[in-house]
């Protein structure tokens, strides 16, 4: 919990933005501290974005407070956003400009005289900046934003999906990168629905799901709660049904399989598998929707099997 010695960097106090119909953001409250990188964790329209947009001052919430470095996020916007680096879900450039025009743009706007940072970047990410911003494809667009969120080297950076539309080298370099601004002392939140762009650079994650926080972790925590998923493909439907009535926790995939949540010892689990006809059995790890909901509770319809709904997200 905070030290006495320093106050958080960021810190929402009861944070609330209602759009109705159960859409926002009610009463989330955390504290991030100095140098510290912070996963902001959730599925399709639990109010990651409306956060984010919050701490970018872009909108006043209905009630309680969002500071960063002590000032209001939404009065004291334009100091704040001065000394941040920020990516959104959805980047919004300007479509005629050329991704060089567009970055020199954007370091005139951050009072940027020494581009020798942002064109480091732009060879780290193997970025070719010459071609129009419309004809850039969305992962060519998100390193353009991730230039933008890191040249200045600001102490503090605001992430929200940031390896959308990367491939998965990409997605390395953009692991490897926070990995060097937490060394150098960056404080950063991050969006993510990656368990491994999360677990490799988050030292806390929370979780927001319907509009609220579900919960705050430490890392290390997370990984030694993470569970390993087996799907088990029967020799028919008919042995399948058989299993899943006398397993109340496993639920029905494709024809004849069905998926379970391993949490005991696997000898007992293969041992019982043993009474049944098996054809196939796979295994995967929870993903992070899916471990969190399984530790915090959700509905039916938000347990493991509605995980394809992972993806982007841009509530």
């Amino acid at each position: 919990m905070n030290s006495p010695d320093h106050a958080p960097v960021i810190e929402l106090r009861g944070f609330t933005k209602d759009y109705g119909n159960g859409r926002g953001a009610f009463d989330v409250s955390f504290a991030i501290e100095p140098g510290e990188v912070f996963g902001y964790l959730g599925p399709n329209g639990a109010g990651k974005t409306v956060t984010m947009r919050n701490l970018m001052g872009f909108i006043r919430p209905d009630s309680g407070t969002a500071r960063i470095g002590g000032l209001d996020c939404f009065r004291d916007r334009a100091r704040i956003q001065a000394n941040l680096g920020y990516l959104p879900g959805e980047i919004a450039c300007m479509d005629e400009m050329t991704g060089t025009a567009f970055l020199e743009f954007m370091a005139r706007m951050k009072k940027l005289r020494d581009r020798t940072r942002m064109n480091e970047l732009v060879d780290y990410f193997e970025l070719d900046p010459a071609r129009r911003i419309r004809k850039m494809s969305k992962g060519t667009k998100q390193k353009v934003g991730l230039v933008c969120a890191f040249m200045g080297r600001p102490d503090i950076i605001l992430l929200d999906e940031p390896t959308s539309g990367l491939d998965p080298l990409m997605q390395s370099r953009f692991i490897e990168l926070v990995l060097e601004e937490k060394r150098r002392g960056a404080t950063i939140i991050l969006s993510s629905h990656l368990f491994d762009e999360v677990e490799r650079t988050c030292d806390r994650v929370a979780f927001i799901r319907a509009g609220r926080l579900a919960a705050v972790e430490h890392m290390d925590d997370v990984r030694r709660s993470r569970k390993r998923v087996f799907v088990v493909t029967f020799a028919d439907a008919g042995e399948r049904d058989r299993y899943l009535a006398a397993h109340t926790e496993a639920h029905a995939v494709g024809a004849a399989a069905a998926e379970t949540l391993v949490t005991g010892a696997m000898d007992a689990f293969v041992k019982d598998l043993a009474a049944y006809r098996v054809a196939d059995l796979t295994a995967r790890e929870q993903t992070l929707e899916e471990l969190f909901m399984h530790l915090y509770g959700a509905s039916e319809e938000a347990q493991p099997h509605a995980s394809a709904s992972k993806g982007g997200s841009h509530e």
